[in-house]
């Protein structure tokens, strides 16, 4: 088995490489995970790991064997701790090929799929904490609409805590989404303080996709224009906006209240 000692060996120059710049992720059509649970999620999602790299003292050749990849490399603490973008990540550090994020990807296991839609976010956190949401309720799909972000960012992993692996997940431009949600039927429940109804006014019981925007811009006019319901979440303090992932975890788990009472 091949052991890297050196943080000068090519693979660790390029290892640091994809998870610095997205331009070489798209262009290698590779990202890098890491930790057990991140792995074994990808792994479990149907994603190709093609490189496996760890470290002996913390994991057994048996568990690493587990994998189903083409390369399992040892590396020492060494280069472990030049290559790691978080330090309690057990060791363990995986490359894995990107996965195709068309719409046309996107499957509905039923006729009243539950979506989540974000436009224009721009912070690798508040993706990865709507990830983690849509995760805990089974929601459908997620559909980044505009995006500003990589989602193979390695925030976007962390904060996800491995539920980018466990969420259909699709990127497109604001038109693309509206005529894909329209041509299959979904209703549009557009988040935004204009011409407005209070979120629980509202039946989410029928195909719907929940839009959120941006705290500092919000939803762009089109997405206004073309939703079936513009709805708000009533605030009763100084401020008339929160936390774009805070608002999309409200909004989700009152679909699924309504779902799961009917």
């Amino acid at each position: 088995m091949k052991r890297i000692e050196s943080i000068q060996n090519p693979l660790v120059k390029n290892i640091l490489k994809l998870q610095e710049k997205s331009r070489e992720r798209r262009k290698q059509g590779l990202f890098i995970v890491e930790g057990k649970r991140e792995i074994e999620l990808a792994s479990k999602g149907k994603f190709s790991i093609t490189t496996l790299l760890f470290v002996s003292e913390k994991n057994s050749h048996e568990y690493v064997s587990q994998f189903n990849t083409i390369e399992h490399i040892e590396i020492s603490q060494e280069v472990y701790q030049k290559i790691a973008y978080r330090e309690s990540t057990e060791g363990l550090i995986a490359l894995v090929k990107t996965k195709d994020t068309h719409l046309d990807s996107i499957r509905f296991k039923n006729q009243n799929p539950l979506i989540l839609v974000a436009e224009g976010i721009e912070k690798p956190g508040n993706i990865g904490a709507m990830l983690r949401t849509a995760d805990a309720a089974n929601i459908d799909a997620v559909i980044l609409a505009d995006s500003k972000t990589d989602i193979y960012n390695p925030n976007v992993i962390r904060s996800s805590v491995g539920c980018l692996f466990t969420n259909q997940i699709a990127i497109a431009s604001s038109e693309e989404v509206i005529e894909f949600l329209q041509k299959n039927k979904v209703n549009i429940f557009a988040a935004t303080l204009q011409n407005s109804n209070p979120y629980t006014d509202e039946n989410y019981t029928t195909a719907s996709a929940l839009v959120v925007g941006t705290e500092a811009t919000g939803l762009t006019e089109i997405w206004r224009d073309k939703a079936t319901q513009n709805i708000n979440i009533p605030m009763q303090g100084e401020i008339d906006s929160m936390n774009v992932s805070v608002a999309a975890a409200i909004l989700i788990f009152e679909a699924k209240r309504q779902r799961n009472c009917n």
